[in-house]
């Protein structure tokens, strides 16, 4: 491109502000079309002209980066296949695999920048600041580039993921995308690794059509499930492994969990009735001694949950083989 004396820099990253102080590499999760084309070993680019630039110019620059792209591509086919073929054995059940990322500000390159000074001046509008640039100054300066990420977060991956039958929609998607799968011949219960769904936060805004979860936080247990005659198993030893990782772990940033498709898990439909319960909780709490004493022990430490009658019910009643199963229950397990 520069051959060509076509100008290329990174996505500038930059918001209500002037690139002059450098700017951080954006971060393309599994919901980008670059995140999601390196869930398959498979290179990608998003080149994305300046909206202020001529069109004819773009569409001739986008050309060009096109040809470019396929001719290198071209030249060193046999490398991109070896690494192609490497990535397939990066990651293997065991192993632990990065969920989430933060940019590494020890590491640092400097890349040559064109630009206009930048500067503010009251808006014709409100009268208030507004930004612009002025045509009149431009300026090449190298400024920096942050570039580099360095993982926050770990899962290990599990031998293989198991889905009820039942959770179609997410199973329609994974087939979408050619993850394979065996189902199982007959009913089995299976040691598996389950995770309960101890927080999340959803965005107050739509993104795409939804309402999306982040923070998630979940809990682990190991329990022997019964699962179904036809319900899915899906190993982790095939090369959609990221996929399934990204997808499948609640905690993951773009998981299928935090894009609202097991929203039906956060509600809960079952509950008591305090006249009918109380009795039953009596009972309960005198078959186990334990529980009882935790209760105690929250009443002395917590004055408003001391005070409030209802609350320990509940509370209670979390506990008990009453409380419904499937609130907050992930529906998707781990063998490992």
């Amino acid at each position: 491109m520069n051959k060509k004396k076509i100008d290329v820099v990174p996505y500038v990253n930059v918001h209500s502000t002037t690139p002059d102080k450098g700017f951080e590499q954006f971060t393309d999760t599994p919901r980008y079309a670059t995140g999601y084309t390196t869930l398959f070993h498979t290179l990608g680019f998003v080149p994305e002209t300046h909206m202020l630039k001529i069109y004819k110019e773009r569409v001739k620059v986008t050309y060009e980066f096109m040809v470019s792209t396929i001719l290198f591509a071209d030249t060193n086919w046999q490398k991109i296949k070896q690494m192609r073929k490497d990535a397939l054995n990066e990651y293997q059940a065991g192993m632990q695999y990065p969920m989430d990322w933060a940019i590494d500000s020890t590491k640092v390159s400097y890349i040559d920048f064109k630009g206009y000074q930048g500067g503010y001046k009251p808006s014709d509008i409100s009268g208030k600041d507004r930004l612009f640039y002025d045509k009149s100054k431009p300026f090449t300066k190298k400024i920096p580039f942050y570039g580099n990420y360095k993982p926050t977060k770990f899962v290990n991956i599990p031998k293989a993921y198991i889905i009820p039958q039942s959770q179609w929609q997410v199973l329609d998607i994974l087939k979408l995308n050619n993850i394979n799968a065996h189902r199982l011949q007959k009913d089995t219960i299976i040691e598996v690794e389950s995770y309960k769904i101890e927080s999340y936060q959803t965005s107050k805004s739509p993104y795409e059509g939804h309402y999306a979860h982040y923070n998630t936080k979940v809990s682990k247990s190991t329990q022997k499930v019964k699962f179904s005659m036809g319900d899915y198993v899906f190993y982790t030893n095939q090369p959609g492994v990221k996929y399934l990782v990204e997808t499948l772990e609640p905690e993951a940033v773009d998981s299928y969990f935090n894009w609202n498709f097991f929203d039906t898990i956060l509600q809960q439909k079952e509950y008591f009735s305090s006249y009918v319960f109380e009795d039953l909780a009596k009972e309960f709490l005198d078959k186990n001694p334990k529980i009882k004493a935790e209760l105690e022990q929250k009443k002395q430490n917590d004055k408003a949950f001391a005070e409030n009658g209802a609350a320990q019910l509940d509370w209670v009643y979390r506990q008990s083989p009453y409380y419904e199963k499937a609130h907050l229950q992930y529906p998707v397990y781990r063998i490992n």
